[in-house]
């Protein structure tokens, strides 16, 4: 049985590119006379620091405008991994620039599936938004360095003077202000005296680079919102390209690890740390960015677009719908935090991009769930069976191990009688070649109970089958001398009806019937434009009304435990009430899509 509170346990760090990179900058000391005055800082506030206890430093850097998805799932285990790994620290810190998109309800959600994910960040949470006077002074020395001006062209002609990747751009007619004339604007800017869009500050670097992100790039512009964290003292607000490695060489940190999608954006990112470097402003070592491969998987779509469309037109029943692949859905679902550690090891860490069939992921869980969840049987399609030499009212208690791959966990009480609860897949009135279960004159067991003998069955007036009728054998109980003394090939299981506990049984499968969601298809005309929800799979949830053992009643939220036959299910931790849980099926014995998909 996995409690709600369980802690998730850290597997042994595989080996990869961005662990070799740290091991040589470790035996190099590269990073070893670092000072760190026990919260970010400027060089000056570092300085008369000590030396900095960690020997590195990695962080997690969310954009609180959304839920944290599957991708996220890699780089927030990457980057606490490596700082476990290493005697390091990983922070939290949430890169709140943007005020018209961010909300307390996302920072509150990250917080919460980081923890579910085993992470801690002892006290290093931050927030980018508590940098704004340092950013607003590195933006001034950037002005009256020459490195910065502002320009007051339109959105559409900077775009237009912007070049393309094959021709480059042309300098603003506002390049050439003198550093008192941005200097006093950028002033005035921030001090509320422009609307939006008016003015805007850009690097000045080389409009004819190669690397279009090197053309004097965006650092602030003008934004009159108010911010869920700072209110409304800025109407300026730094771009993100701009603040993140800012914050990054503010909070010490030593490998600024993200997704190959910024690659393009480090020559920035290392051009503005040096220019602020030489400055004074910032301390050496600087961070280094790395970059490795976003996770991509069959089946699922993790564009934040298609995230939001899901959720706004209702394909979805919110963030947390256990068919989703966010966080808080996984969790929701009833997915083990350590089967999302088990199957980033096995994804690895590289630079190549490459699609991962979800099936491993499934198999990650699975072999995670069944070494930690205990087993309980549940009867999802009921018949009932009669056992009509049974005594009426009479009740009797069978066995059950609680784990079978750990004894140590002891057994449970399974209560017996005359009326059973059964899978109606288990009974064939006419059998099919190779069946072994009940049909009439066969003998199978039930499962820690008798073995019984099926004699016929009851039929409604359609000719549907109601109930099994059978005898048992009284001296073939499972765990007595005679357990074995008739050999039979069925094996059943099955809950008492006197005692069983109905309950709501969520299936949930792939929210998507296709691998690649929206890909045109072998055969598809070269201008038909798919949708990806076309390819929503309208058996991605049934509901159904099973029959469990009497034990389950008591399960609390988020407990999951091995639905013998069936798969591993989840107590729902939202509807699931005292008593009277509901139960939410995280994932099947066995992989259902192999010839599918």
């Amino acid at each position: 049985m996995s409690s709600p509170n369980q802690p998730a346990s850290t597997p042994t760090p595989v080996a990869n590119f961005i662990r070799n990179i740290v091991e040589a900058d470790l035996a190099a000391g590269k990073h070893a006379q670092r000072h760190w005055a026990g919260r970010p800082g400027t060089a000056a506030d570092h300085a008369a620091a000590p030396l900095d206890p960690a020997r590195i430093r990695t962080r997690f850097p969310p954009e609180p405008n959304g839920y944290l998805h599957f991708g996220h799932a890699k780089s927030i285990l990457l980057n606490f991994g490596l700082a476990q790994a290493y005697d390091g620290r990983c922070h939290l810190r949430f890169d709140d620039t943007n005020p018209e998109k961010e909300e307390q309800e996302y920072v509150d959600a990250i917080v919460d599936s980081v923890k579910w994910l085993g992470c801690s960040w002892n006290d290093n949470l931050y927030q980018a938004s508590n940098y704004f006077d340092w950013m607003a002074q590195f933006a001034e020395y950037l002005i009256a360095a020459g490195h910065a001006y502002v320009d007051s062209q339109s959105a559409d002609e900077m775009r237009a003077n912007r070049g393309t990747l094959t021709q480059p751009g042309k300098d603003s007619p506002f390049r050439g202000r003198s550093v008192a004339e941005n200097m006093d604007l950028f002033k005035r800017m921030q001090a509320g005296e422009f609307p939006d869009g008016t003015h805007i500050l850009r690097a000045r670097i080389d409009m004819a680079s190669p690397n279009i992100n090197l053309r004097d790039p965006a650092i602030y512009r003008i934004r009159h919102a108010t911010h869920h964290n700072t209110g409304d003292k800025w109407c300026v607000y730094p771009m993100y390209t701009f603040a993140h490695p800012i914050e990054d060489a503010l909070e010490n940190i030593t490998h600024s690890i993200c997704t190959l999608e910024f690659e393009d954006q480090r020559p920035f990112y290392d051009w503005l740390l040096e220019r602020l470097a030489e400055g004074g402003l910032l301390q050496r070592p600087l961070p280094q960015q790395i970059e490795f491969s976003r996770l991509n998987l069959t089946y699922v779509v993790l564009s934040k677009r298609k995230l939001i469309q899901l959720v706004e037109e209702k394909h979805v029943e919110g963030w947390d719908d256990p068919r989703m692949p966010t966080l808080v859905g996984a969790r929701r679902r009833g997915y083990s935090a350590d089967g999302f550690k088990l199957f980033m090891d096995r994804v690895g860490v590289t630079k190549n991009d490459s699609l991962i069939d979800y099936v491993l992921f499934e198999d990650a869980m699975r072999e995670v769930m069944n070494e930690s969840d205990q087993r309980r049987v549940a009867v999802l399609d009921p018949l009932k069976l009669i056992i009509d030499n049974y005594p009426a009212g009479q009740f009797e208690d069978c066995t059950a191990p609680n784990h079978p791959l750990h004894p140590e966990q002891g057994e449970r009480i399974m209560p017996f009688g005359r009326e059973l609860w059964i899978e109606a897949e288990d009974f064939q009135e006419v059998p099919q070649k190779g069946f072994r279960r009940l049909f009439p004159g066969n003998k199978a067991r039930l499962k820690y109970g008798y073995i019984v003998e099926c004699t016929g069955c009851d039929k409604d007036a359609n000719g549907k089958v109601t109930a099994v009728h059978c005898t048992y054998l009284p001296d073939t109980k499972s765990g007595t001398p005679g357990a074995d003394s008739v050999k039979v090939k069925g094996n059943l299981h099955w809950v008492s009806a006197a005692h069983a506990y109905p309950a709501e049984i969520r299936l949930y499968d792939r929210l998507f019937a296709v691998p690649a969601p929206g890909a045109r298809r072998e055969g598809d005309a070269p201008e038909l434009e798919r949708d990806f929800l076309d390819d929503l799979n309208p058996a991605s949830k049934t509901i159904i009304t099973a029959q469990l053992e009497p034990s389950l009643k008591d399960a609390l939220p988020e407990q999951r435990f091995q639905f013998e036959r069936h798969g591993y299910f989840a107590a729902d931790r939202v509807d699931s009430q005292p008593g009277a849980p509901v139960f939410n099926r995280a994932v099947t014995l066995k992989d259902s899509w192999g010839k599918a998909g």
